[in-house]
């Protein structure tokens, strides 16, 4: 697809996604589903009001009745779009800096459309051969009120929450300025917690910290959660629907470990896990000691729903799914990564015993990320061919399903172009740091040498 990567369409607002660039695809959705109506939801970013008002002319354009759902998570508009039975644009760009947004789609489901489904799309918009409403059937816009109210209540009923509230835990929040900051707070409060925050209002121009969770942008969680004694710590992305954790200490966890602790609790025998080609080694052994099975499939989330529909349509039962950025599946409550939901299930496991003890069995492994940007498609062609050479000379089981990944028996590394931003994206596991480290420094050299010789 020449648009929509695994993860959407982003770009740098107002430069790269434009006005003009969401209404088309606005106009190539509303013509290509042929609805009476369609939902607009979007996160705190400061260009997120222009892009909807963009998306909600396009689909106006086309005949489409709009629902404007206003800031809301992905997951709660997904939640929308599942109870009311439309599809949903969401304005958003996720983990992505404050200077970009995006465009996602959802279907009638609540689900992320297919790669099939967003192809018909991308069709019509590449053709633009988008349907034009006469001016007496244009569609009408409506504000939708009480969104965010209704999907904490579907929330609250989807998880225990007395066995949460009789814990007395006191929550370390920071959502980061994102979306979630007008759900979690609340949502966790009424689970019975005691909840801290830092980074609680919203703001598109995101203040405290860029929206991705990782450690270099949760120093101040940390610093939180060891002030004010918390039991956890849990940092949202920006449009809310990943989850990541401190323990008790003001540590930061994996969020491998965290798939893997709630893997550990969720997978029986016979059944099957899904993840992603970046897989850690935490995941692995958990599906082997419980004698379920482990689907890999490339990065992205379109990727992982697609493999679940087709394991489910098989008589398969996928009760967990996700990747190791905090993006949790849990198909039998809904197909859509949802952050609060996960932190809440991972709070299940908190009232039961600390955080640390939770995820000691999955801190063997040491994981190490690089990214190498690049301007051009020659750089880029010329990092994957150096890589796809490094690969091939290595004495290392091959695996192409997504980039490059080399397995080395006691350690893995990965390279692949992020479907989201211009870089490529190196990955790195060991039980060791330093070998972890060594081998991301030699393809972080190769990629960087191929990519100065252009």
């Amino acid at each position: 697809m020449e648009v929509f990567g695994s993860s959407g369409t982003r770009g740098v607002a107002n430069e790269e996604l434009t006005p003009a660039f969401v209404l088309r695809v606005a106009k190539a959705a509303g013509t290509a589903w042929g609805v009476d109506r369609v939902a607009i939801a979007r996160d705190t970013r400061a260009t997120g009001r222009m892009l909807a008002d963009a998306a909600a002319s396009g689909l106006a354009s086309t005949g489409t009745d709009v629902d404007r759902l206003g800031i809301v998570p992905t997951p709660g508009a997904q939640f929308y779009a599942e109870r009311e039975g439309v599809p949903v644009i969401v304005v958003t760009a996720s983990h992505n800096p404050p200077r970009y947004n995006g465009i996602k789609l959802v279907g009638a489901d609540g689900v992320e459309l297919a790669v099939t489904d967003l192809e018909k799309i991308e069709d019509v918009l590449l053709a633009e051969s988008f349907g034009v409403a006469p001016w007496d059937e244009t569609g009408c816009v409506r504000t939708v009120e009480g969104l965010r109210r209704d999907y904490i209540d579907a929330l609250l009923a989807a998880v225990d929450r007395e066995r949460i509230a009789d814990a007395e835990l006191t929550v370390a929040l920071d959502p980061g300025h994102s979306a979630g900051s007008l759900t979690s707070p609340d949502f966790f409060r009424e689970l019975g917690c005691r909840v801290v925050t830092v980074n609680g209002q919203p703001d598109g121009h995101f203040p405290g910290r860029d929206p991705e969770p990782v450690p270099d942008n949760l120093v101040d969680l940390g610093r939180l959660v060891r002030a004010t004694d918390a039991d956890v710590g849990i940092a949202h992305d920006g449009d809310a629907d990943r989850a990541i954790f401190f323990d008790e200490t003001g540590e930061y966890v994996s969020g491998d470990a965290t798939l893997a602790a709630l893997a550990a609790a969720e997978l029986e025998a016979g059944d099957t896990a899904v993840s992603a080609v970046n897989v850690s080694q935490r995941l692995v052994d958990v599906a082997s000691e419980v004698d379920a099975t482990l689907e890999l499939t490339p990065i992205g989330s379109t990727n992982i729903i697609t493999r679940i529909e087709e394991l489910e349509a098989d008589g398969r039962r996928v009760p967990i799914a996700g990747e190791g950025n905090g993006g949790i599946f849990f198909p039998s409550y809904r197909l859509s990564r949802d952050g609060a939901f996960t932190a809440a299930r991972f709070l299940e496991l908190v009232a039961e015993r600390p955080v640390s003890e939770i995820v000691a069995p999955y801190d063997g492994y040491a994981n190490v990320r690089r990214n190498v940007d690049y301007e051009s498609t020659a750089e880029r062609d010329a990092m994957l061919d150096a890589a796809a050479n490094h690969a091939h000379a290595a004495d290392a089981e091959l695996n192409t399903r997504d980039g490059y990944r080399l397995d080395y028996g006691d350690a893995w590394v990965l390279a692949r172009p992020s479907g989201t931003e211009p870089l490529v994206r190196i990955y790195a596991e060991a039980r060791d740091e330093d070998r972890a480290t060594e081998l991301a420094r030699e393809l972080f050299e190769t990629l960087t040498d191929a990519k100065d010789d252009v």
